[in-house]
């Protein structure tokens, strides 16, 4: 039989702080850890594209419809609302209806398009199905025909704020 001191402690292992706290020290790094595996995979980055072979190929047709507006000497000047969004063009467009698109500048998941109907010469209005803000960036073309493309950024000027 052990003697027993008057200074020993008598108590067992997993009944005293110490052990514990150095237990939880690396059992919480690895409960974080998979917290932040989950909400990496979940929350992946939309810059980031799969397929940037297939990608890289379109560009160029983008750049030739894009070059093609300029020559055309396209230009568009938006005015949107809640409601909806009216495109004036300045240019040879007789197209009975143009799509736009307009996508957010990190989360792909908000981008959406509207066709846009002509309304008189030159001005197409379209129905809004989001709300957009400055900075988000726009697409418009001529729909099926894909002949020419213009694309810019909304401004603040743009946008107008509905009247209650």
């Amino acid at each position: 039989m052990k003697p027993v001191y008057p200074d020993q402690d008598t108590t067992p292992w997993y009944r005293q702080f110490w052990p514990w706290f150095l237990i939880a020290l690396p059992g919480t790094v690895v409960v974080v850890s998979f917290h932040l595996m989950y909400t990496a995979y979940k929350h992946s980055d939309d810059l980031v594209v799969d397929q940037y072979y297939k990608v890289g190929l379109a560009i160029n047709r983008q750049l030739e419809r894009k070059e093609r507006a300029a020559e055309l000497a396209l230009a568009a000047q938006f005015t949107i609302t809640d409601q909806q969004v009216t495109a004036k063009l300045d240019g040879p467009v007789t197209a009975g209806t143009l799509e736009l698109t307009f996508s957010h500048p990190m989360e792909a998941d908000r981008d959406f398009s509207i066709p846009l109907q002509r309304v008189g010469p030159g001005i197409y209005n379209g129905q809004m199905t989001a709300a957009v803000a400055e900075r988000w960036h726009w697409i418009l073309s001529d729909g099926a025909g894909n002949e020419w493309r213009l694309d810019g950024v909304v401004r603040a000027e743009d946008l107008l704020a509905e009247d209650s």
